[in-house]
């Protein structure tokens, strides 16, 4: 029987928020057509979600966006600490840290940087390129049903504004439907950790005068403790747009209608310690703080990803970061198989991989809200550091973490998803190492080099390289080889007499086989008797060809 379908195409993207538009992008790198839908008519108005962190923004750096972005998030390049205290004008403010960076030290790790890039700024520059990559994208439509089976999804969706119906066939659904995923729910997917933390009011308003009062202090936010107007104070162009999240308490019968303009104001005003400053609200909407973790990050041809996936205390920016960073992890994957160059298992490891990091990662922001007292949360004693310890920093949290099981090759189950201290050197399940080489275009990081294909990296005069590209050959599989050296042999310089063996964790004559996402697959400490058989069966194991 004819199947009647108004669509086909590899993938269906559900959601057009932050997490959505990432992962058009992605795909969009591998030449992966797809639909996305999505039930509002636009991206997102309200600042929001706009920590983005050192990892994330190695992502778009390499998918070519990065100047965009922080060409939209100029207006707070210059904000970098975050303030605590009572108000703004007492004496006991204090900066909990005046430098996300201070030294510079990040350069060590990463040729990207921390930016502030509020949701509503981010979103259309992705817009802006991912039809650019094949993308279709259907703003005002929203997911009615879907039916998987064994090959495919088929949805039906509906047109808003016109009320059409149309039926998609997919061959694989991508859900980044937000933390009351519809798709999560049909697929009966359950969900873990403490739930809800606290909500809160995000309030945006206008206030020419408050300038005055912060003065020259460029924080990226301020909490303020007064009991009675305690609050989260935000700049949005550190003029005369702001945002203030208020705490909001539900469970004592407070609704959103109680957040009058009046209210709103005169909170702001106690909070900030300026009785007469000048106030107009602009907006409000409501928000809700969780730690909920998805038992399991889709079924069959269904995946999850962001919100969908997991809920996380926005304090430390992880909850985005981590969405983004899921959409980069199952991108290359979803490429891989819908290419032939892998077997279906490969999407396995998309949760594999993906699941124990949304743990810990969840449960660190929840400690991070407690070390930040942040407004409206009041965690259980249990729950509080203990001495002021801090389980693994904010660094290692966000680019430090380590897949130990899934599309890796050598790695030890034993060790913890998120390490006390940072250590990427070139171990595998862990992001390779940046290191700044020299080649025929220029200069370049290693991390430039992973994005479509796997990459093997070896020394001048070893055999890997020709071993690598015949493996590629033989198998129909990405593998870019790289000799690094001095002579006119060698693909790569290193800068300054380093020693990328060294950096790597091998030896001038082991070799280094990075993912597309730049996570290390596999390494030999030394040279191998056949490296082109070895390799053979290394891009077998890693893309589930056998």
């Amino acid at each position: 029987m004819k199947e009647n379908v108004d669509h086909r195409v590899p993938v269906l993207i559900v959601g057009g928020s932050l997490v959505g538009l990432c992962t058009s992008l992605f795909l969009g790198r591998h030449g992966i057509r797809h639909m996305l839908v999505e039930k509002h008519a636009g991206t997102s108005k309200h600042p929001r979600g706009r920590g983005i962190n050192v990892r994330t923004m190695e992502l778009f750096r390499v998918a070519g966006v990065e100047d965009r972005i922080r060409e939209a998030a100029s207006v707070l390049a210059d904000n970098h600490g975050i303030m605590q205290g009572g108000s703004l004008t007492g004496d006991d403010l204090e900066w909990l840290f005046e430098e996300i960076d201070p030294g510079g030290a990040l350069a060590r790790f990463s040729p990207a940087a921390w930016c502030l890039c509020s949701q509503n700024d981010i979103e259309p520059v992705l817009m802006s390129v991912t039809p650019e990559l094949g993308a279709d994208l259907r703003f005002s439509t929203e997911l009615l049903s879907f039916d998987p089976d064994d090959t495919g999804v088929t949805a039906i969706v509906k047109n808003r504004e016109t009320g059409e119906h149309s039926t998609v066939r997919a061959d694989y659904l991508v859900a980044a439907d937000g933390p009351r995923s519809p798709v999560r729910e049909q697929l009966g997917i359950g969900q873990s950790g403490h739930g809800d933390l606290f909500h809160n009011v995000s309030v945006t308003f206008r206030s020419r005068g408050l300038a005055d009062v912060v003065g020259d202090r460029r924080f990226i936010v301020c909490y303020l403790t007064k009991p009675g107007a305690d609050g989260a104070l935000l700049p949005v162009d550190n003029r005369e747009r702001w945002v203030f999240h208020a705490p909001w308490h539900p469970d004592r019968g407070e609704t959103m209608d109680d957040f009058t303009d009046e209210r709103c104001a005169e909170h702001i005003r106690r909070a900030v310690g300026a009785p007469g400053l000048d106030v107009e609200i602009t907006g409000k909407a409501p928000w809700h703080a969780a730690e909920r973790v998805a038992e399991r990050y889709g079924t069959g041809r269904v995946f999850l990803a962001g919100d969908s996936a997991h809920e996380m205390s926005p304090t430390g920016a992880f909850g985005s970061n981590t969405g983004i960073q899921d959409a980069h992890n199952l991108a290359w994957k979803l490429a891989a198989v819908l290419n032939g160059a892998a077997g279906p298992r490969l999407l396995q490891t998309y949760e594999a991989e993906r699941l124990p990091v949304a743990r810990a990662t969840s449960e660190r922001a929840s400690a991070r809200s407690a070390e930040h007292s942040h407004p409206g949360y009041e965690p259980e004693p249990a729950r509080a550091p203990a001495g002021g310890r801090r389980p693994g920093g904010v660094l290692s949290v966000a680019m430090g973490y380590r897949y130990n099981l899934g599309a890796v090759l050598g790695t030890d189950p034993e060790l913890p998803v998120v390490p006390e201290r940072m250590r990427l050197n070139g171990e595998p399940g862990t992001r390779a190492p940046h290191m700044w080489l020299r080649g025929p275009g220029g200069r370049t990081s290693t991390v430039d080099l992973y994005e479509r294909s796997f990459v093997l990296l070896s020394s001048e005069g070893t055999p890997w390289r020709a071993a690598a590209r015949s493996a590629s050959a033989q198998l129909g599989v990405g593998l870019d080889a790289y000799a690094i050296g001095t002579s006119p042999e060698a693909d790569l310089a290193t800068e300054e007499g380093a020693d990328w063996a060294e950096v790597h964790g091998t030896t001038k004559t082991g070799a280094v086989v990075v993912r597309p996402d730049g996570f290390v697959a596999w390494r030999s400490a030394e040279a191998v008797a056949d490296p082109e058989a070895v390799l053979h069966e290394v891009l077998s194991a890693l893309l589930y060809l056998s």
